[in-house]
């Protein structure tokens, strides 16, 4: 009988490494290379289904992306959850752009509990334009990744941070219009905005509309209420947030401290000198504990006493109520 690949006992005439090994745990820069053939394997019709499938092998259910440029009117920031990257990245090709990947180089990690943090100081994102001219744009900057430390290994926060940008056009295409001033001039104007096309852009600034609305798109899908239904039940919910009383904290029952035999000696020693002061000051405590109600009358007390220190450091103090109904704090 002869033996098969399957038979544990086989011997391969490729050598032991033919054999298929374990799975194991991928370095997260390889997650990166395959969601870079991933979106190789897009086509031009791909819907919305192909987009949601692939933002769920990549990313977490509550993964957040964010960008951060600087534009002609100032520095920009934009963060959009879970149910919205897959949007920000069919509008990338929406815009034009045929090819989309990223190089990581030099990149560090650091392992946590339950995440992993890759941070590459020299990323690029680089895409290729097929309209309205061919041009290949690298972008350039800093992209901080955090995985989940498992199996799947999906990331959890994508920040990228950019600095700069190039869009390169052949030297071919220059010379085959190189009697056109007009297309020249064409040629000499950006197609991009710190790499980011104009559909991209506008997303973003969607995204800032649709980020708080989220919740109102959940309930509708949930629920099938109609908007303004949906509209008043987030606003009388938030309404009754905002109203409700601030649970208290619980409180810690507090312990009696036992007090010590020689630190109350040392106490009276140091104040009289000698044991008949100390054995008078023991019989004077408990006169200092009567209530005050007891001796002066038409006065309520109301002890409040802990063992951590009030306003002024004491360890006890109580709310006196005098006969006219006041309130007065004694110490």
């Amino acid at each position: 009988m002869s033996s098969t690949p399957h038979d544990p006992f086989y011997s391969s005439p490729f050598g032991p490494f033919y054999r298929r090994h374990t799975p194991y745990m991928v370095q997260p820069e390889y997650r990166i290379y395959e969601m870079n053939k991933r979106l190789q394997s897009r086509t031009e019709d791909s819907d919305n289904l192909w987009w949601d499938a692939f933002a769920t092998e990549f990313f977490e259910d509550d993964a957040t992306l964010t960008l951060s440029f600087c534009l002609e009117d100032g520095p920009k920031r934009y963060t959009i959850g879970r149910t919205l990257i897959p949007r920000y990245f069919s509008t990338v090709f929406e815009g034009g752009v045929t090819d989309l990947y990223y190089i990581l180089k030099h990149s560090k990690e650091s392992y946590h509990n339950s995440s992993i943090t890759v941070d590459c100081d020299q990323c690029a994102m680089v895409t290729q334009h097929g309209k309205p001219m061919f041009t290949k744009v690298c972008t350039e900057g800093r992209l901080i990744l955090e995985f989940t430390f498992d199996d799947l290994m999906r990331i959890k926060t994508w920040h990228f941070t950019i600095r700069q940008y190039r869009e390169l056009v052949p030297r071919s295409i220059l010379a085959m219009h190189a009697q056109d001033p007009q297309v020249l001039d064409q040629l000499s104007k950006n197609i991009t905005r710190m790499g980011l096309t104009n559909f991209t852009l506008n997303y973003l600034r969607l995204c800032v509309i649709l980020e708080p609305m989220q919740e109102l798109m959940s309930r509708h899908k949930t629920y099938n209420l109609s908007p303004r239904d949906c509209l008043k039940t987030c606003l009388f919910q938030k309404w009754q947030r905002m109203v409700a009383p601030p649970a208290e904290p619980t409180r810690q029952p507090t312990t009696k401290r036992r007090k010590r035999k020689n630190s109350t000696s040392s106490t009276s020693n140091s104040s009289a000198g000698n044991t008949a002061n100390s054995t008078g000051s023991k019989k004077k405590t408990p006169a200092a504990n009567l209530s005050l109600s007891s001796q002066v009358p038409g006065l309520g007390a109301i002890p409040n006493c802990s063992l951590n220190p009030g306003r002024d450091g004491d360890l006890c103090h109580s709310t006196a109520v005098t006969p006219s109904g006041q309130f007065k704090e004694k110490h």
